[in-house]
């Protein structure tokens, strides 16, 4: 190794097997320069930022005792897998994450033979990671499978089913617990507590010293003394075998996280085990960057920032900040609303609810089964639950919703934020499949708002809907700016917003893709064609009487829609125009029947065709004319 200064040891890492080059006191060192980069490098791209300052000593220890791709390491949520790929021969391209053809914000399968796991929601981890150990297991292999999770992913369904069945299911598991009390937003619920809270017991002080005794010979002494420092919070430290060692794994901690000598000791340690171990540790979400520390929630995952104080700049109001402020003014006039979500104040912007009506609000923690449940129950009460959880994350309660809200006829009002392409953020958190899941399910209301205006008169509709279950998708940022009215107007259930009447073309722009529809519809007018302009506004029930009569009249039809055309919107119009034996033909533009990659919206719209440009080479030619 070279002893240039001018050589950062991160330099040098091209694959794991360049950690073991570095000597034990050189990886402080290396740490201290990923810290580095990742603070620069996401102040230009936007990304994870706090999670993965907190698992830098973890992921240095990870590849520094076992062997990838080999051994096999699974990042729960896997949003904190950054510094992982900067050690597996990614970190000269750290800078393009989450950027259009650039490294991916989560782990991928395809991008890396080190991501032996790609995941985006939480909870899956465990599961996954029993699974490869029966496989290996059934194939006589003996690598590592280590499962990293979240002290969050704990109070989530998948984890503590896998929690279940690990002991019976394999002899070699290691889960590591990296527990810093906070996933997306501060942990809630009974299990959050248990980690966190001081739990006493009679038999506190000689269970107390045996577990110190047990860190100690593990770890060495100064884990001895870290874990005395955390006694407080408990942290299994009192009573280790309370619930891990209940579902037959044995456990170890806490350390801290944060020392990679006592992390790399215990890992030797545990490797050898013959048995499902769970590790303990503690963490700083955030740690190395001030103003991460200081707003945990802010920088979980955002934006560009500016690195001397972490301060973004603010722009025109999000749907998602909209929603959050409106619900909260009509809650305030009105005591049976309530507000749901499932650990997400923060991205869906209820955290403006949390503060101001904090008797009606309501946080489940991961759970969005749960959650949709607890929303059931509300509304056996009389009560009016707004359920908020993103497009893709709703994907979780599909049962729920059509067991028990669409069977039973209750009134939840399911508000599914990032409706639509997620972006930057990628295939796990694109919403682009709810029109499919939602649109057969009987008596259910779906819609979407072409602007701000309509959008908080579709939740003062929503409000004041009690026929049944309701929902609303609204995209991710802003809308075209419409200003909003003083009061919100009360919508007719299923009747669209005819915008023009022509002759030639029909175009159908659901929500946003109106901005869209017009470009199109300004070029073919430009070319002397008569237009006809719909904002269907109901996904379901769509306004069929007019939508009819106005296709009948033109020669061709063409919707736009932020969601795969598999199953989709348009293809609504298709079966409703052949039930009513219409021959008017119907183009299409929406997203194809792919997992669509990450990258900056124009950018994807434009490659895949969402752009008025596509849309006038489907139109023309039912016209006679050429683009």
């Amino acid at each position: 190794m070279s002893d240039s200064s001018n050589t950062s040891h991160l330099d040098q890492i091209k694959g794991p097997e360049d950690l073991q080059k570095l000597t034990a006191d050189q990886l402080p060192e290396l740490a201290q320069e990923i810290r580095d980069v990742l603070i620069q490098s996401l102040a230009n791209t936007g990304g994870h930022l706090g999670p993965n300052l907190g698992v830098v000593e973890l992921s240095i220890a990870l590849h520094r005792v076992f062997n990838s791709p080999e051994d096999k390491f699974l990042f729960d949520v896997s949003h904190q897998g950054y510094v992982h790929k900067m050690l597996t021969g990614r970190a000269n391209k750290i800078d393009t994450i989450r950027q259009y053809e650039g490294l991916n914000g989560f782990l991928l399968r395809t991008e890396s033979e080190h991501d032996c796991y790609g995941a985006g929601h939480a909870g899956t981890a465990l599961s996954a990671a029993l699974g490869m150990c029966s496989g290996r297991d059934l194939k006589g292999a003996d690598n590592h499978v280590v499962a990293v999770a979240g002290d969050a992913a704990f109070t989530c369904g998948p984890t503590l089913e896998a929690l279940n069945n690990i002991a019976e299911t394999t002899k070699r598991c290691i889960v590591v617990l990296n527990d810093n009390e906070w996933s997306i937003d501060k942990n809630v619920g009974a299990l959050a507590k248990y980690f966190n809270a001081l739990q006493t017991h009679s038999t506190y002080n000689g269970i107390r010293e045996k577990a110190a005794s047990l860190v100690e010979k593990v770890a060495g002494p100064g884990a001895r003394k870290f874990a005395h420092k955390v006694e407080r919070n408990a942290k299994n430290m009192i009573m280790p075998n309370v619930l891990f060692e209940k579902f037959g794994l044995r456990y170890y901690g806490p350390i801290d996280g944060h020392d990679i000598g006592s992390l790399v000791k215990t890992l030797e340690h545990l490797k050898d085990k013959e048995e499902p171990v769970i590790l303990h540790i503690i963490t700083e979400k955030g740690r190395g960057y001030q103003p991460a520390l200081d707003k945990p929630g802010k920088f979980h995952g955002l934006g560009t920032y500016k690195v001397e104080d972490g301060s973004t700049e603010a722009g025109a109001p999000t749907f998602s900040e909209i929603f959050g402020r409106t619900v909260t003014d009509f809650a305030k006039k009105d005591q049976k609303i309530t507000a749901i979500t499932a650990a997400m104040p923060g991205g869906t912007k209820l955290e403006t609810f949390k503060a101001e009506v904090p008797e009606r609000y309501f946080d489940t923690g991961i759970a969005e089964e749960h959650a949709a449940l607890f929303a059931c129950g509300h509304a056996t009460e009389g009560l009016k639950p707004f359920l908020a959880i993103y497009s893709t994350f709703m994907q979780r309660a599909y049962d729920m919703i059509i067991h028990d809200m669409a069977l039973q006829n209750l009134p939840v009002r399911l508000c599914m934020d990032r409706g639509g392409l997620s972006g930057d953020d990628g295939p796990t958190h694109h919403g682009l499949f709810d029109i499919g899941y939602l649109r057969h399910v009987p008596g259910l209301v779906h819609m979407q708002a072409k602007d701000e205006d309509e959008f908080v008169d579709m939740l003062w509709t929503m409000a004041n809907y009690e026929d049944g279950p309701i929902a609303i998708r609204y995209s991710r940022g802003n809308g075209p700016g419409t200003a909003i009215k003083d009061k919100p107007a009360l919508l007719t259930i299923g009747e669209a917003e005819v915008i023009q009447e022509g002759s030639d073309v029909c175009l159908i722009p659901l929500g946003t893709m109106m901005e869209v529809a017009l470009e199109a519809k300004a070029t073919l007018e430009e070319k002397g064609y008569s237009v006809t302009l719909i904002n269907p506004r109901w996904i379901k029930p769509l306004d069929s009487r007019t939508i009819s009569n106005l296709a009948r009249k033109a020669k061709v039809v063409c919707t736009f829609e932020d969601h795969v055309l598999y199953n989709g919107f348009g293809l609504s119009i298709i079966e409703l125009l052949h039930d009513e034996v219409i021959d008017t033909p119907v183009e299409r533009i929406g997203w194809p029947d792919e997992f669509v990659e990450h990258g900056k919206p124009e950018i994807l719209r434009e490659k895949h065709g969402l752009t008025a440009a596509n849309a006038l080479e489907k139109i023309l030619p039912h016209l006679g004319g050429q683009e």
